[in-house]
């Protein structure tokens, strides 16, 4: 039977936030979630929108919104980011100093009905944050440095993709894999091989002629 995957579409590439509402409505036909890319200028070097944004976006489209938290203190945003409608809220491991955080982070998204994340940079392996993913709906590869579109894809990713996969396989875990950095036409089969369910896709899909099309090439 063919893997099911899924494509969350980044906000990233776009500059005029005036215009993601209107990607988000472009792409509700075509992408299975609209990716919100949230910075804090503090946590990566880039700031960009914020809850008041995806709810206006939660607002005027039906996509899912795959709200992604690269802030550093993202125990703070999770209400705000629950009441503008997110679906799926996913936090940095690397965020939390306080472990115990991260716990209260995970049960204070679940406990408002959305989907719980755990994003890994490209420097935390998977041995650093294993006790704490079988409790989370998705564990998020970075597989560039977070904080800027348009990045190559780090081909040792994969290995971490594989092991997450490896660990759910031999434990009957249930969390998605959903990989994000460099993702195109040209490595989504790899990716989706290596254990990938969701693919961020940023560049690849906005700067496309034919963004319908290049959904469907990172499907199939």
């Amino acid at each position: 039977m063919k893997k099911q995957v899924y494509v969350s579409v980044s906000t990233d590439p776009i500059e005029e936030y005036q215009l993601i509402c209107e990607y988000a409505k472009e792409m509700q036909a075509n992408a299975d979630f609209l990716h919100c890319d949230i910075m804090d200028g503090k946590f990566v070097p880039k700031k960009t929108y914020d809850a008041q944004l995806v709810h206006n976006i939660n607002q005027n489209s039906l996509i899912m919104l795959d709200v992604h938290l690269m802030c550093d203190e993202p125990l703070k945003l999770i209400d705000d980011y629950l009441k503008a409608g997110a679906n799926i809220i996913t936090i940095h491991y690397e965020a939390f100093k306080n472990k115990n955080d991260l716990i209260l982070a995970l049960n204070k998204i679940k406990q408002g009905r959305a989907l719980a994340g755990l994003s890994i940079k490209p420097e935390t392996p998977v041995s650093e944050v294993k006790v704490y993913i079988h409790d989370f709906d998705l564990i998020l590869v970075m597989s560039v440095e977070p904080g800027a579109s348009g990045q190559k894809f780090m081909p040792e990713s994969l290995e971490k993709i594989k092991e997450l996969d490896r660990i759910r396989e031999s434990n009957d875990y249930h969390y998605k894999i959903e990989v994000d950095g460099g993702v195109n036409a040209n490595n989504a089969k790899e990716i989706v091989s290596a254990g990938a369910d969701i693919l961020v896709s940023g560049s690849f899909v906005y700067k496309s002629h034919n963004r319908k099309l290049a959904i469907e090439e990172l499907k199939n």
